[in-house]
């Protein structure tokens, strides 16, 4: 099973500020919804609830020191290892880490490919995308997206895979 981000960061490797998006990008949640659908998504706490619902057409696995009762669409786990068990165990062919914060960090060891929209701007924020050292992974392919109706700033979307 691939392991995968997929993530939105500032220039500035800001992911979010206030525990939401700080841009809208319509290319890029259309993207996003075309990558992870059918798929199993892993997420903290704050990121599921930010998000404020199950995603249609995917499997949220979300890792809390406090977990809940499951739903359907929506179990919880006390680590990212159980969750990742799941997701296997389920059958699933690569698993999505959304986000935030903490999650990107304790999985980044554990990533083999990285979708990754650039957002060509230095903005706020209070969560942080960790600093990749890029010398550990080759672009696969890269889109650029303008400034246009639906997209707050300029982005550029990359696949990259671990060397």
């Amino acid at each position: 099973m691939r392991i995968s981000f997929i993530v939105a960061k500032s220039q500035n490797n800001v992911i979010g500020v206030n525990n939401q998006l700080p841009w809208h990008l319509k290319d890029d949640l259309q993207n996003f919804k075309k990558i992870t659908m059918g798929h199993h998504i892993l997420m903290g706490r704050k990121t599921f609830e930010s998000i404020g619902k199950p995603l249609p057409g995917r499997m949220s696995l979300v890792v809390s020191s406090e977990p809940r009762a499951n739903q359907e669409s929506v179990l919880w786990f006390t680590s990212i290892f159980r969750a990742i068990k799941q997701a296997e165990r389920s059958g699933e062919t690569e698993l999505f880490v959304i986000g935030g914060e903490k999650i990107f960090r304790s999985a980044l060891s554990l990533v083999d490919r990285i979708y990754l929209t650039d957002v060509k701007a230095d903005i706020i924020g209070d969560a942080f995308f960790p600093t990749l050292s890029l010398k550990n992974w080759k672009t696969v392919s890269e889109e650029s997206f303008p400034l246009r109706a639906g997209n707050d700033y300029e982005f550029i979307f990359s696949i990259l895979d671990r060397k």
